[in-house]
């Protein structure tokens, strides 16, 4: 108890002596918060771009490629095997019409906003009437619905805040083609609010696709449906060389290259920004500890342990840290969260827009970097303060 009472009485001192140490103490603040607005900036990036993917994704549905295929824009399937496709059990019937959409996939040129004359891939999907039914997260939020047979467009939200002529009553214009846009839809902010959406049959004659469509969207009467719909596509002749899963699988193994490229970055560039922020504070708290030298010395006379003394120069380390991390995350949050941008998915090659995400876990993450950065830059000058030699250290000025 003797040591405990010891150390929060060093501990106290230290604290209550630290707006005097402010100039010093803010070089470590100042380079803490700066590590952190990155590492947390950069890490939104990659929880943004995976919280629209992921959404976009159902364990209700089930999404019907050609075997082999790694994303739509490679696949393709037979008019004839969509429809066999339509049949199979599991599926979500209204009456006798299933709750399925075979549906074209391509990629269209339009300008982006930031840079008008750098012209970006944008995905276009010719869906069928069923659609919409399938996709019960979608709603149209201005405008209306494009009239099937017709070359009228509705656009994502998210793309049209990205992309040029992506309004209600503006027209896209693509090589010889020309799309009416007449509402524009959300879809609980997934990577679908990227795309534009037209009739499948018209995408077809464009683009040439022989009658084929990219894949097949099915809504399940269950999500234990699946495996239902599963064994008999992969058992029927009819259906031989497709392959079923379920959406939510396809778009979180579509995220995940580009998450993991992000992390490795944010964690990257976090590391060296956090080699040069543990410098500062090492030099901070040398500093602290040479301002002290003969009042760490007269508290050790006293018979004060040098645990003690090695805990207080930790504990305002840490303090520094806490409080360049809390700052560096509130700036983050305030500065990017929500922040609208696009990026393009390799593995499909068209961009996908989506919101910056500054999570509650990622501030959590962020301010315990921030702590571990005080507490490296704390332990070398701890151990200096507990070694100074007592008698020594009393005579200095």
């Amino acid at each position: 108890m003797r040591w405990l009472r010891q150390t929060i009485a060093v501990m106290l001192l230290n604290l209550r002596t630290l707006p005097g140490r402010l100039g010093s103490s803010s070089v470590a603040i100042i380079g803490i918060a700066g590590v952190v607005v990155i590492f947390v900036s950069v890490l939104s990036i990659s929880e943004g771009f995976y919280a629209a993917m992921t959404v976009a994704g159902s364990p209700d549905r089930a999404l019907i490629l050609r075997g082999g295929s790694d994303t739509e824009m490679t696949s393709g399937l037979p008019g004839m095997q969509t429809r066999v496709v339509k049949e199979g059990p599991g599926i979500r019937r209204d009456g006798t019409i299933p709750a399925a959409s075979a549906e074209v996939f391509v990629v269209i040129d339009l300008p982006k906003k930031s840079t008008p004359d750098s012209p970006a891939n944008v995905p276009m999907r010719g869906i069928e009437p069923n659609s919409m039914q399938t996709r019960t997260e979608v709603s149209i939020v201005e405008g209306r619905m494009f009239r099937f047979g017709t070359n009228e467009v509705i656009a994502g939200k998210a793309a049209s805040g990205q992309f040029l002529n992506l309004n209600v009553g503006d027209t896209i214009v693509s090589g010889a083609n020309r799309w009416s846009v007449v509402g524009l839809f959300e879809a609980d902010g997934g990577v679908a609010e990227t795309e534009i959406w037209c009739d499948a049959h018209i995408l077809q004659g464009i683009y040439g696709n022989g009658g084929g469509f990219n894949s097949v969207l099915a809504m399940l009467d269950t999500p234990e449906s699946f495996n239902k719909l599963h064994d008999w596509i992969t058992t029927n002749p009819q259906t031989d060389g497709l392959t079923v899963m379920r959406e939510s699988e396809y778009y979180r193994t579509r995220s995940e290259m580009m998450t993991r490229l992000i992390n490795t970055l944010g964690f990257g560039v976090a590391s060296l920004m956090g080699i040069g922020a543990v410098f500062g504070a090492v030099l901070t708290m040398y500093t602290a500890v040479a301002s002290r030298t003969r009042e760490i010395a007269t508290l050790r006379a006293l018979g004060f342990n040098t645990t003690s003394v090695v805990v207080s120069v930790l504990t305002e380390a840490i303090m520094l840290g806490a409080i360049g991390g809390a700052i560096g995350g509130g700036a983050a949050y305030f500065a990017f969260n929500g922040f609208q941008t696009s990026t393009m998915n390799f593995q499909t090659f068209s961009q996908v827009a989506f919101a910056f995400r500054v999570t509650p876990r990622l501030l959590l993450t962020g301010l315990i970097y921030a702590l571990s950065i005080g507490l490296i830059g704390g332990l070398l000058p701890a151990i200096r303060a507990a070694r100074l030699p007592i008698t020594s250290a009393l005579r200095e000025l």
